[in-house]
This record gives C-alpha cells, structure tokens and sequence, in this order.
C-alpha cells in the first residue's frame, strides 16, 4: 500500500470521485442533487490517493471548516479492493495531515444507511453528533466528530 498526499487536480483522485459519485447517485435517488452541491472537488487541496500494486484504490479529502475543524469528504474505496483496511489508512493520514496543520477536529457527514461507511469511523474513534451546517434536519443524513 501507498499513501500519496495530493490534491484534487490528481486524475486518479478524479477517476476514484467518478466511481464514488455513480454510486451515490444511486443510493442517494431523488436526493442525489442536494448533496452533490456540497461535494464539488474543483478546489480541495487536501486528498489522499491510497495506490496497491500502483493501482490508485481508494481515497479521500478534507476541507477547511473552522479555524479549528476539518471536514472528511469525498471517502470512496474501489470494490475491488475493500475489506482490506484501506479506509482506515486514508482516515488515518487524513487525521495526521490535518492535525500536522494545526487542526484540532474532524467532522463528516454520511448517510444512515451507509452501515460500512459508519462502521469505518466508528471503528477509527468519530462520535456521533447532532447534524451540523447544511445537514441539519435532513434525516438521511448523520454527523461524527473525532478531537484530533
């Protein structure tokens, strides 16, 4: 496995975000264009590519939200090779570049039916919070937070 910090300019990045995106379209259905508005990647500057046998695999980002608090996006690991922890590795670099540059948090959005998705933060130490921002009242959404 390698990690490669990028940002979202990398074409692999890009290529991994199409995938992701088809499949929350699907998921998402009818509620799809909501939350497609808060996932534009044209200006992240903080991505990771996770790359096996130099086969970009899975990745994630995150963008400034506070002074002090980061936000998880754009997390996608490429069937083919799920099951093998390249969810948490990404998590796991996200949190230390984050923290590398001062951030004290990190907060996230997913769905509630995204069972493998939760499964992933709770497992790397988010709790669960109230929906923040643009997610507040919006029921198939839920929040975690991680102190950094």
């Amino acid at each position: 496995m390698n990690i490669y910090r990028t940002d979202s300019t990398n074409k692999d990045f890009q290529n991994l975000v199409k995938h992701l995106d088809a499949t929350l379209a699907s998921h998402n259905g009818d509620n799809h264009d909501f939350f497609d508005q808060f996932n534009k990647t044209d200006t992240i500057k903080n991505c990771i590519v996770v790359y096996i046998d130099e086969v970009p695999a899975a990745c994630g980002a995150f963008k400034s939200l506070s002074e002090n608090a980061v936000e998880i996006k754009r997390m996608y690991t490429h069937p083919e090779f799920r099951k093998r922890g390249l969810a948490s590795a990404v998590v796991a670099e996200l949190e230390k570049w984050a923290k590398e540059l001062g951030f004290e948090k990190a907060v996230l959005e997913t769905s509630r039916e995204l069972k493998n998705a939760i499964s992933v933060y709770q497992k790397n130490g988010f709790q669960r919070i109230p929906n923040y921002g643009q997610y507040i009242g919006v029921d198939q959404s839920v929040c975690y937070e991680k102190v950094l």
